[in-house]
Formats: structure tokens, C-alpha cells, sequence
């Protein structure tokens, strides 16, 4: 577990605190910054933060496909309406002829810092930069296409690749295809949630295929050849004489592709047996002849 919970170091004493060494503690100093201590657990850094804060946002799409298609894999052009770099300034927000600068507000840190009055004296709070979003650059002359954001909404074709294999409920991640980020920063990525459609001639077990074949009574009695439709097409399959309703047969390596790999499931035949509900005069008589031999 990345965030496990850490065995505790010393035995607790009263109120907590027992066990622990203060002794490195020289007290609070006017103007101790909250943000190092909180910086130095969680590990965030300056430049973290303004990444994460200018990263592009995450989009989402829902794609449906048929069970065909995923045994293939199948190739989907998308429309998707999302930010994306401005053309007129190549997504740095500065117009042409001029450059993104220190941000005049925060000097550059990306960060401003605000004080307030606690017990333990003067506390100084960080935060994002309003006017630069925590960049630290701001453009000397902002882009007028797209007011010095460095992306514009548009449509945008997104090819998505869909694998053979894949599983109704799965979802694909197209990095870089979600919202682009602020003034060339890092850009959001695109989450296609995949539905595949049940066909009525297969039913899927993970990545093997069931289906069912119904014989004739004198094909199940004497055996026969016949046509099983796959999910790959047709396969002959022999059955032997004697065959039993319920029987079940395996077609090895003609069920689903197994995902990111080159294995293949297996395809699983259930045999029911149709008797008629009309018989001829003939048939009856035959029938009748069959059953004074049994």
C-alpha cells in the first residue's frame, strides 16, 4: 500500500506526547512559513505545485462497440470539443514578438504569501499566484486569439485505437489527448470508457466464448459434421455418434483474444437435441419399427 499506515516509533506517555524528543524544537520564530513544514511531509515542492496547478484538465468519453469488434480490435475517429493550444501562439499565451516574463506579482516563485496572527506568533500562508496560476510567467504582450491562456476551445479529431481483447466496463487512457495546459504546461489526458454490446449468439465468459447448437435427433444418434458459427467464422465440427443433450465440446483457441497478449481463449459448444413435433406417416412407422427393436 503506497499510503500504509507507519509502525509508530516510540511508546506514547501522557497526553500523546510521551517518548518524543523535542529537544530539537527552539520554539516558534515570527514569520515561520506553514508551508515548508507541510512541504517537508507530503513532499510537495514549489514547482510541483504550479505543475499541478497549470496541468490541463482530464477528459472523458464513452465509446460502444460490438462483440466483433472487440475480438479485432477496431479503430474509432472521436470529435471531441476540448482546449487545446492556441495555433495563433503555439500555446505559450504570448503574443508573436514577445515572450512570457517574470510574473511581477510573485517575482517568479509562482507563489504568494499572506500572514496572519495565531498563538504562536506570526504564521505566513502560500498559495497559488492569482495572476500567473502559479506559473510564475506571465506574457509581456498577451496572445489576443486566446487572451495569453495559451489555448482556445475547438473540435478535435481524436483517432482511438481500440485492442482486441478488450472487455465491456474497460476504460483506455490517451495521454495528452485531454484539455491542454495553461501557457504550454502539461496537458490533461483523455479517458475512453469502452461498452461492448452482447451478441445473441455468443455469450462471453472472460476470454472464452459459450454458445449453443442444436442437432437433429439422427445426427445425435449416429453422428454428423456440422457448422459451428465462432466469433472467428465458421468451424466444422465432428459429432460422435451417441451424442447427448447438454454435451458440451471445446474449440480450442477460437474464443477472445486475450488482452496485450498472444494467447486466445477457447470456445465451448453446448449441444441440445431438437425432436420433432410433427412426424410423417413414414417417420412414424420407422420411429414405430425403431422402438420393437429397442
Amino acid at each position: 500500500d503506497q499510503f500504509g499506515v507507519a509502525g509508530a516509533g516510540q511508546g506514547g506517555g501522557p497526553g500523546g506526547f510521551g517518548g518524543f524528543d523535542f529537544s530539537g524544537f527552539q520554539g516558534f520564530q515570527d514569520g515561520f512559513d506553514l508551508s515548508d513544514l507541510f512541504g517537508s511531509f507530503f513532499g510537495g515542492s514549489a514547482r510541483g505545485r504550479r505543475e499541478a496547478s497549470e496541468r490541463g484538465a482530464n477528459r472523458e468519453i464513452r465509446i460502444k462497440i460490438d462483440l466483433l469488434e472487440a475480438v479485432t480490435g477496431v479503430r474509432r475517429e472521436i470529435v471531441l470539443e476540448r482546449s487545446a493550444a492556441c495555433p495563433e501562439c503555439d500555446g505559450k499565451g504570448a503574443a508573436k514578438g514577445s515572450d512570457l516574463i517574470k510574473c511581477p506579482e510573485c517575482g517568479g516563485t509562482g507563489q504568494t504569501v499572506s500572514s496572519s496572527q495565531s498563538f504562536f506568533g506570526v504564521i505566513q500562508h502560500s498559495q497559488a499566484c492569482a495572476r500567473c496560476g502559479g506559473s510564475g510567467k506571465v506574457p509581456e504582450k498577451p496572445c489576443a486569439a486566446c487572451r495569453g491562456e495559451g489555448r482556445k476551445g475547438m473540435k478535435d479529431t481524436v483517432a482511438v485505437e481500440v485492442p482486441a481483447g478488450i472487455a465491456d466496463g474497460q476504460t483506455l487512457r490517451i495521454a495528452g489527448y485531454g484539455d491542454a495546459g495553461r501557457r504550454g504546461t502539461k496537458a490533461g489526458d483523455l479517458f475512453v470508457h469502452l461498452s461492448v454490446t452482447e451478441d445473441p449468439r455468443f455469450r462471453r465468459e472472460g476470454d472464452d466464448i459459450h454458445s449453443l447448437v442444436a442437432l437433429a435427433v439422427t445426427s445425435a444418434i449416429l453422428g454428423d459434421e456440422i457448422d459451428v458459427e465462432t466469433v472467428h467464422g465458421n468451424v466444422t465440427l465432428k459429432i460422435p455418434a451417441g451424442t447427448q443433450p447438454g454435451q458440451v465440446f471445446r474449440l480450442k483457441g477460437r474464443g477472445m483474444p486475450v488482452l496485450s497478449s498472444s494467447r486466445t481463449g477457447d470456445h465451448y459448444v453446448t449441444v441440445t437435441v431438437e425432436i420433432p413435433k410433427k412426424l410423417s406417416r413414414e417417420e412414424k412407422r420407422l420411429v414405430e419399427e425403431w422402438r420393437k427393436l429397442q
